[in-house]
Order: C-alpha cells, then structure tokens, then sequence
C-alpha cells in the first residue's frame, strides 16, 4: 500500500467520523447532556485529529517539508487545529458547545478539500525559493493557529447573538428545572437559564479570542521578517498583508471594548461576528479574487 493512498484512506476515515461526531454532538444538546454522548464526542474528535494528525506527518515525511505549501495542505491543517483547539478548550471548560459548533465547520472544511478541490491542487509539488525556509514552519504554522482560534471564538459570538435574539420564553426549556408547586415562577427560570448561557457563551467568546489575538500579533511579525529575507521588504500592502493587518484591527477593536468595558453585550458580539468574515476572506479570498505575493502558497 502506497503513503499516498493511506494518506486519502486517513481523510477519508476523518470525514466519516467527523459525521457521525456531528449527530452525537447535536444529539447530545438534544437530550441534555448525556455523559455517555459526551464521551464518545470527545473520543470521536480525538479520532478525527490523530487521522488529519497522522495524514500530514505522513505528506511531511514522504515529501520532506512542512506540509503548508498548498490550499489543499493549509485546509487540512487547519482542521486539525480547531479539532485541536476544541478538545483543549472542551477540557478545561466541560462544555459541549464548542463541539457543537466546531465540528458542522470541520466536517465541511475536509468534504471540500477532498471532494471538490481539483486532484492537481492535492498533489504536493516543489517549495518555489521563497519557501524554502525555516520560517515556512513557523509563520504559517502561527498564521493557522491563529485563525483557528479566532473562528472559534467568532462562532461563539455568532451563537451569543442567535440566544440573544431568541424568544426567552420558548428558550431550553428541557435544561429547566420545573417547580411544579410555583409554575409562576416557570418564565423566571427561563429567563435565568437564558441569562446564565449567554454569559457563559459570551465569556468564551472573549476568552478564546483573547487567546487567538497574540498568536495572529505574532504571526505577523514573523510574517514581516520573513518578508524581509525574500522580497527585502518587511511589509509591501499585498493582499494578504493588507487583509491580516484588517483582521488585527477588528479583533484589537473588541478586545479594547471588552477590557474598557465601552462595549458590552450584543456590540462587540457584532465585530467578532464581522471578524470571523474577514478570517475567511484573509485566508482564502484574497486567494481566489486577487493576485499577490502570498497567492502562489494556495492555488
């Protein structure tokens, strides 16, 4: 059996498990919490990260670099990061939230990669002499690290805004406790229950992103070094710079709003939601709908 074939067999098996994750996940806040789904999610996204884990330690090897050369490397590379990420933070947390809203992203993230990517942008090919270096490994490697964290936590705060919007009366009313001698007091326990997630979503949010700021800071910075040995120029407003330098601005506009407290609530929910567009557009759309300095590394 050949590396290449065991490395699609890896994929392959990621992206079935990645589906039935899925249906335990969503099945699991279904029935509030069972800790039987619960471990078996987390066993499942285990899974799913040692397969992306062991696909690209297998492309290094067989290849001989670091396996961020290309769209299709960078895609599963990033998977495995937010597979990654939610198992640190679904640790220290015990929520299974993260799980829920990680893995819809992570299930798509590898089906276009392996079914709709063209079989040429798979195949790995010669580092062009830009990337022939030990920065590939770290400044990429930071750059992804980084915008795992960030999707995460924006997803959390497109999350806040959904329960924000909801009607607090028909909210979870299954995580309720029902006190059946004070049914008056059945709309209070709605509204507290709602109140109560909010906050603990809303922390995360903060938190996470709190976590993906400094890694994106450092990013660039290695980025602009890098440059500097290349082109002989540490910043040069090519698409991806300009486009990382947007995202920084974003995500230091809410944490500053979150640590002054001038913003609270549903606004700075608002520009983490705005961030996680502009995640994707850095990391891919300046890729397909213009050219630059950076685009050769993807398409």
């Amino acid at each position: 059996m050949s590396w290449n074939l065991i490395e699609n067999n890896l994929i392959n098996l990621s992206f079935a498990i990645s589906l039935i994750t899925l249906i335990i996940y969503w099945s699991n806040i279904t029935i509030n919490h069972n800790q039987i789904l619960s471990k078996v999610g987390t066993i499942l996204t285990i899974s799913i990260n040692l397969c992306l884990g062991f696909s690209l330690l297998i492309r290094w090897i067989y290849n001989g670099y670091f396996p961020l050369s290309n769209l299709y490397e960078s895609l599963i590379f990033l998977t495995w990061v937010l597979t990654f990420i939610h198992l640190i933070i679904e640790k220290q947390n015990n929520s299974k939230l993260i799980g829920a809203i990680n893995i819809p992203i992570s299930l798509f993230i590898i089906a276009f990669s392996s079914l709709v990517l063209p079989p040429e942008i798979k195949e790995a090919s010669p580092l062009v002499p830009a990337l022939r270096s030990n920065w590939l490994m770290m400044h990429v490697s930071i750059m992804m690290f980084s915008y795992g964290t960030l999707i995460l936590g924006s997803l959390l705060s497109i999350l806040f805004l959904i329960i924000s919007t909801t009607n607090k009366y028909k909210f979870n009313k299954n995580n309720l406790v029902y006190d059946s001698n004070n049914k008056n007091n059945y709309k209070t326990y709605l509204l507290f229950n709602r109140l109560n997630l909010l906050e603990s979503v809303d922390n995360l949010s903060y938190r996470i992103i709190s976590l993906g700021f400094p890694m994106l800071t450092i990013g660039i910075i290695a980025g602009a070094v890098w440059a500097n040995e290349a082109w002989g120029s540490y910043w040069s407003w090519d698409p991806k710079e300009t486009w990382a330098l947007i995202t920084w601005i974003i995500f230091a506009t809410y944490l500053h709003a979150r640590l002054s407290k001038s913003w609270e609530g549903e606004k700075p929910a608002i520009l983490a939601s705005l961030g996680f567009i502009v995640v994707w557009i850095c990391y891919l759309g300046v890729n397909f709908l213009g050219k630059g300095l950076h685009s050769y590394g993807w398409i």
